[in-house]
């Protein structure tokens, strides 16, 4: 099923505040996916969903390989049946203070605080498209 990307419905939303390891999927320079898994955080209201990182990942360097204009990626997760897909355009940030607020983030829907990390960046994530079944 579709979902508005920045107008979820309740339970759909409730479903990206369960805590669940999610895949973020890049695509590689010869253009085949690459899947990992990660922790996101969605925020509808931003229209963002967002994947802390290490500077030195291959996910972060296919996401800088396609250039300013930044690189089209899907996060999933699920639990049983019920998953959700979250597509979009994604950057790397490596601003201070958009760190911190992704590892506050992190922190209050995993339930834990990342271990601190000189070399950690955002994938920052501006979604184009929602969808999933809950």
């Amino acid at each position: 099923m579709s979902v508005d990307p920045r107008n979820p419905d309740p339970e759909y939303l409730a479903f990206w505040h369960e805590r669940h390891v999610c895949t973020l999927t890049t695509p590689r320079p010869d253009g085949s996916p690459h899947v990992v898994p990660v922790g996101v955080t969605y925020d509808p209201e931003a229209g963002l969903a967002r994947v802390i990182a290490n500077r030195h990942s291959r996910k972060v360097a296919h996401v800088r390989a396609a250039g300013e204009g930044g690189a089209r990626v899907a996060v999933c997760q699920m639990a049983g049946r019920r998953w959700a897909t979250l597509e979009g355009l994604a950057v790397v940030r490596e601003d201070p203070e958009l760190i911190a607020d992704a590892e506050r983030r992190y922190a209050e829907r995993y339930q834990r605080t990342p271990r601190p990390s000189p070399d950690r960046v955002v994938i920052e994530i501006a979604l184009t498209r929602a969808m999933g079944r809950g």
